[in-house]
């Protein structure tokens, strides 16, 4: 049987200056405000037998060298093994270069100086532990996840063709709908410690491009806390949503009175349900059986030819008589040759109780979440993306066929046909192996 569960949360702030370059667009951007700030996010779990940790952090993606940094210094403040702690990042498109893309300066400074950070979140998360127990639950929010690859009438798959676009004839693919949420409450009294919620969407947009921001993200864990009305550490691990977003193009586009308004608003409208989920929930395990497992999968990535090669060559010596996206696409074609075809990439699982998460690698398609959510044994499951590791999107493989921005290849693009099943495959593997040994 398992011994008392034991939780802590801690926040670490990891907001840039003014003046660092921003990632998620093609354009260098400058930073000129700041909304609000960036924060690494830490929960530690532990009972007599494990200790494990959750961090999440308002980055845009994070390399899995870097991120080895981050949990070495966690462990070594800490003693939870590296291979007990997971790392993701919730993807807003509102902070630094952590990520060398195209030709935007990478921000190798900030990121050296935001992994010491993160490692130190889990030791203030560890400072904070306290006998505790856990409850989870799932809501459904289909209001704002969209699939934003659609079929045209032309026969062509478009990303994000725009509001009530004409020759839109159905979504590419699914959505999913659903809001997980794990809270872990004191023993005692029952006030939140911490909430590890899961929902897969892209991100909000903002006119706001030169502006810090942990985007929705950050918002939504804002709304958390004012509903529950009580401090606590809220946490957003986004989901599967490589082909997401909050744009529903069947209807006219939506008010902007102010940039940071939709922001605001989806944020308000998930954590609603969120929160409504959490009010469900009846039942508080005070000694769920915690336990992890990891796994190294192969990663093949595509390859250009030699003549696609030697074309891009002479391409990047005309930057100025062509267009910036042609132009870095170029500079892509370059660079990725210079990347290993095949690299092994961690795909982790974990169990709390009766609920189980996967963390997978990249920004990948909905449709992974789906498959590994349907055939896990776990009563609830989260599926975490841009764990550990960044392999930029990772389409199904039928979207391969497909076409579209998301599989153009680069280094934001480049996962090979036969990425799904492998990830998918482990993923349940995974789950299936720590039930097992749990039953």
């Amino acid at each position: 049987m398992a011994s008392q569960l034991h939780v802590g949360a801690a926040v670490r702030n990891i907001t840039p200056g003014l003046g660092v370059h921003m990632q998620g667009y093609f354009e260098d951007r400058p930073a000129t405000d700041i909304h609000d700030d960036l924060y690494a996010k830490a929960i530690v779990v532990q009972n007599d037998a494990v200790a494990m940790a959750f961090v999440v952090c308002d980055l845009i993606g994070c390399y899995g060298r870097d991120l080895d940094v981050a949990r070495a210094r966690a462990s070594e403040l800490t003693g939870i093994p590296g291979d007990r702690i997971l790392i993701s990042c919730t993807h807003t498109h509102y902070g630094p270069n952590t990520l060398q893309l195209a030709h935007l300066p990478h921000e190798a400074e900030y990121t050296a100086w935001a992994m010491q950070r993160i490692g130190e979140a889990v030791k203030l998360a560890q400072n904070r532990l306290a006998p505790a127990r856990l409850g989870y639950a799932s809501g459904s929010c289909p209001e704002e996840v969209h699939n934003r690859r659609w079929w045209m009438k032309d026969g062509s798959v478009r990303m994000c063709p725009g509001y009530l676009h004409p020759d839109r004839v159905k979504p590419a693919g699914p959505a999913d709908p659903e809001v997980g949420i794990a809270v872990f409450v004191r023993q005692d009294d029952e006030r939140p410690i911490g909430a590890l919620c899961n929902y897969p969407l892209h991100y909000v947009g903002t006119p706001a491009g030169t502006v810090l921001s942990a985007n929705y993200f950050g918002a939504f864990c804002r709304a958390l806390e004012r509903l529950a009305g009580q401090p606590f550490v809220a946490v957003m691990a986004n989901g599967c949503c490589g082909n997401i977003n909050n744009v529903d193009i069947t209807r006219p586009a939506p008010p902007m009175p102010e940039p940071f308004y939709q922001v605001e608003r989806v944020a308000n409208v998930v954590a609603a349900r969120a929160y409504a989920a959490w009010q469900q929930i009846r039942a508080y395990d005070p000694a769920p059986t915690l336990s992890c497992v990891r796994d190294a999968v192969p990663f093949e990535r595509r390859q250009y030819s030699a003549a696609d090669e030697a074309k891009a060559r002479v391409d990047l010596e005309r930057r100025g008589a062509m267009p910036l996206v042609e132009w870095a696409y170029a500079l892509e074609t370059v660079k990725i040759a210079e990347l290993p075809v095949s690299r092994p990439v961690p795909v982790s699982a974990w169990r709390l109780g009766d609920l189980g998460l996967v963390g997978l690698p990249g920004e990948m398609f909905v449709e992974y979440g789906l498959q590994i959510k349907a055939g896990s044994p776990f009563a609830q499951t989260m599926v975490v993306e841009l764990a550990d590791d960044f392999l930029g999107y990772c389409p199904t493989d039928a979207a391969l066929q497909e076409g579209g921005y998301e599989t153009r290849l680069c280094r934001w693009a480049m996962a090979a046909a036969g990425t799904e099943g492998r990830m998918v495959s482990a993923g349940a593997r995974l789950l299936t192996q720590l039930h097992t040994a749990g039953a």
